[in-house]
């Protein structure tokens, strides 16, 4: 674990000053959005999707600098989403990463804009990633669009929004966890790999891996947000269940909850055995993932 924590630091440090670099300096006008945009962006996040990237273009022989464009594109979509879904017209939450979110800071409009402004920024961060022979930078824009779009993440917000207070069903709600969570997790991941120049085969089972982690980590989150406080989560607990939201817990129970977390973070371990000790950081991330409690 010593080791994880030591590279857990060490690529968020690279990855924070990749993104401090790429992001326009809070000075330039108009300076209000640019203030928004960093307050989200750098409010304490764990940076878990840019490491699975980095770690996942490790995995393949690749360098981290060269998956470092894709890593942050991907750190500022997942920014925006993180700012439109806590908007009042969305689920109205007060707390994200323990601070108060872009709404009650900057007011409705700006936030709606600094959400906007970073979605928009994503693309031109992930124009600046080198090809690799087998992956033209269109092929990367195009996986991130894809993933991001209405068929994936903002299709999974649709259908969590349309779910509450309904009884949904147990296929439904993992359509609702892999288009919302899973999708651009997975994404995060293979935008890694591509940036490596992966082979056909390694890049099907990461993308095996990081669909069954996706859904594990979406699983964990439902089981956090009602065991645990809203100063452990940095975000309001409970909110899930307040809005009848459709969740594991919810549909299946705790217990049975648990149990598919482990399952699927055993599936995803699985996927990765192709890779030997290669993959020995994303197997400890899998872990840590599992076992965390924030």
């Amino acid at each position: 674990m010593s080791s994880l924590k030591t590279y857990l630091v060490a690529r968020q440090s690279l990855v924070e000053k990749a993104l401090n670099a790429y992001l326009p300096k809070a000075t330039t006008k108009p300076a209000t959005i640019h203030k928004a945009m960093r307050y989200s962006l750098f409010a304490g996040g764990k940076r878990l999707r840019p490491i699975l990237s980095l770690a996942a273009g490790e995995a393949c022989g690749g360098r981290p600098q060269d998956a470092l464009a894709s890593a942050c594109a991907v750190e500022c979509i997942h920014t925006y989403s993180l700012i439109h879904d806590d908007l009042p017209c969305m689920d109205n939450d007060d707390f994200r990463r323990g601070k108060p979110t872009s709404h009650k800071v900057f007011g409705e409009g700006i936030a709606v804009l600094a959400g906007d402004a970073l979605l928009t920024i994503a693309f031109e961060i992930l124009g600046k990633a080198p090809a690799t022979k087998r992956y033209p930078t269109a092929a990367l824009i195009s996986e991130l669009a894809l993933a991001s779009g209405s068929r994936w993440l903002i299709a999974g917000q649709v259908a969590d929004l349309e779910g509450e207070g309904k009884h949904i069903s147990g296929p439904h709600l993992q359509f609702i966890h892999r288009a919302k969570t899973a999708a651009l997790l997975t994404s995060s991941i293979r935008l890694g790999a591509m940036s490596a120049n992966a082979t056909a085969s390694k890049l099907e089972a990461l993308t095996t891996f990081g669909q069954s982690l996706g859904l594990a980590f979406q699983v964990i989150d439902d089981i956090l947000d009602v065991t645990q406080t809203s100063e452990k989560l940095g975000k309001s607990a409970g909110k899930d269940v307040a809005a009848q939201k459709a969740t594991y817990p919810a549909v299946f129970g705790l217990e049975r909850s648990r149990a598919e977390a482990k399952r699927l973070t055993e599936q995803a371990r699985n996927a990765l055995k192709p890779f030997g000790k290669k993959a020995e950081m994303l197997e400890a991330l899998a872990d840590y993932l599992l076992a965390r409690d924030y």
